[in-house]
């Protein structure tokens, strides 16, 4: 046999080989969820925005314990551009982070980088403005990197583990797929991908639509 046959047939076998992999393998829906600009606080931040012995009050639970607050406030970037009325959420943290979009970064003319939630060393650095006072962090605000909350039994049965990255595709006429996705399993956490609006919008997604792991 010549050489470009065996190289033939052993293309052939791997292609072969993949496919029948790939077709053992379940499909992975995973319902999306759209993460608009939000703010995490310490309580020593809140009583700075809010008055001293003051105490977030919950409006609507979330996953992991966490919960959708009645509080907002104002984010100041630099050159005084500002967004108002964005959502605190809870608990309190032990350290103070503002999650928006590449979008908010522009309007805030700051340079926030894209980062998992609580990784904020080096950040930018951003104003927040609230009924009481305002504070300024020297770091603390990020782009959140997509990622996909799963249990442990959801993240088993699709042969994943935490900290994992996967692949997904998500939308339809303006559908793309989506790299560098990380995997976050957690027993409080119900299987859910969060991405941000722009991610959203660029897909034509909305709340609650599928995505497929790939």
């Amino acid at each position: 046999m010549s050489t470009y046959n065996n190289v033939e047939e052993i293309t052939r076998m791997v292609l072969q080989a993949l496919e029948s992999t790939n077709a053992n393998k379940p499909t992975v829906k995973v319902p999306i969820g759209v993460s608009a600009r939000h703010i995490h606080l310490t309580q020593e931040d809140v009583e700075k925005l809010f008055g001293k012995g003051y105490q977030l009050t919950k409006k609507k639970d979330l996953m992991g314990g966490q919960f959708a607050s009645n509080e907002q406030c104002t984010i100041v970037g630099l050159k005084l551009r500002a967004i108002e009325n964005v959502r605190i959420l809870g608990p309190v943290r032990s350290k103070s982070q503002v999650e928006i979009s590449a979008t908010d970064a522009r309007t805030l003319g700051i340079k926030a980088p894209v980062r998992q939630s609580g990784d904020t060393a080096g950040s930018a650095p951003v104003a927040l403005v609230g009924p009481k006072g305002a504070i300024y962090l020297d770091e603390g605000c990020i782009v959140a990197a997509r990622h996909i909350h799963m249990s442990p039994a959801d993240a088993a049965a699709a042969g994943l583990k935490d900290n994992d990255f996967v692949s997904v595709r998500m939308g339809n006429e303006r559908g793309a797929v989506l790299d560098q996705v990380k995997i976050r399993v957690d027993e409080s956490f119900t299987t859910e991908m969060h991405i941000d609006t722009d991610e959203a919008n660029a897909c034509q997604v909305k709340q609650d639509d599928l995505a497929t792991i790939i």
